[in-house]
């Protein structure tokens, strides 16, 4: 297969895509790797009409590779994922209305465009797990005990753009990531960014037939087919 990877610059030198791309050339398969963040794109040249069989993004929220991944798709090529799946998972309060409201266990999501404005979440809510709608990789994730600290965080926050929070679900420290790929799943456990002090390596764990149950319904809910989903292992049951 002759296949395009775009990468973001976020994401050039880690193991995904790198390893991806080294195995699928040890198999035998053409891969060219194209960095639309560090690269003048000529965009009418950019996606020719069957050079490639597949394009893949990995890809940060409103990163370039977004706008070629959709180049792409119009010229007629196959796409992983879809751009405007991706679109509605980059967006996390996009993302948790629509997972909540297809059933999924989705924490209660506030969203706001300033930090002032997460003020009106009662106290009863705290504490609350704050982050940017369109962070990833644990980028700027705030554990907020009370209204109190989220009144002396302002300045911090202001510079995030819309900012999703929700109520801290109680945990072991360690956060589950569930990987899709061609509809195997499969999930390592690591340290949660909100548990620094935690000493758990990441390692591969046996998924539960509960688990492994939401990261399915993930994909089939927003239209994935390669991705990975963060679940944490409450009182009540994954989320």
């Amino acid at each position: 297969m002759r296949l395009c990877f775009l990468v973001e610059e976020h994401y050039r030198h880690d193991g995904m895509p790198n390893e991806v791309v080294r195995q699928l050339k040890a198999w035998g398969h053409r891969v060219e790797v194209l960095r639309p963040g560090g690269s003048l794109l000529r965009m009418s040249e950019a996606v020719e009409a069957g050079a490639h069989d597949a394009w893949v993004l990995k890809t940060v929220s409103g990163g370039p590779g977004l706008t070629l991944l959709e180049a792409a798709a119009a010229a007629g090529a196959t796409t992983v994922n879809d751009a405007r799946a991706i679109r509605g998972v980059r967006d996390k309060a996009l993302a948790a209305a629509i997972g909540r409201g297809r059933g999924l266990p989705l924490p209660p999501t506030y969203a706001a465009a300033r930090p002032e404005l997460l003020a009106e979440i009662p106290a009863s809510q705290y504490p609350l797990v704050v982050k940017p709608a369109d962070g990833s990789s644990g980028r700027a994730v705030h554990l907020v005990s009370s209204p109190e600290r989220l009144a002396a965080m302002l300045p911090e926050l202001a510079g995030e753009g819309m900012l999703v929070a929700q109520p801290y679900v109680p945990n072991s420290g360690t956060d589950l990531k569930v990987y899709a790929v061609g509809g195997e799943l499969f999930a390592t456990e690591r340290r949660s960014p909100l548990h620094p002090d935690s000493s758990v390596p990441e390692r591969l764990v046996p998924l539960s037939a509960e688990v492994a149950e939401i990261g399915a319904r993930v994909g089939e809910v927003y239209g994935l087919d390669l991705y990975g989903v963060d679940v944490l292992l409450g009182p009540d049951g994954p989320v």
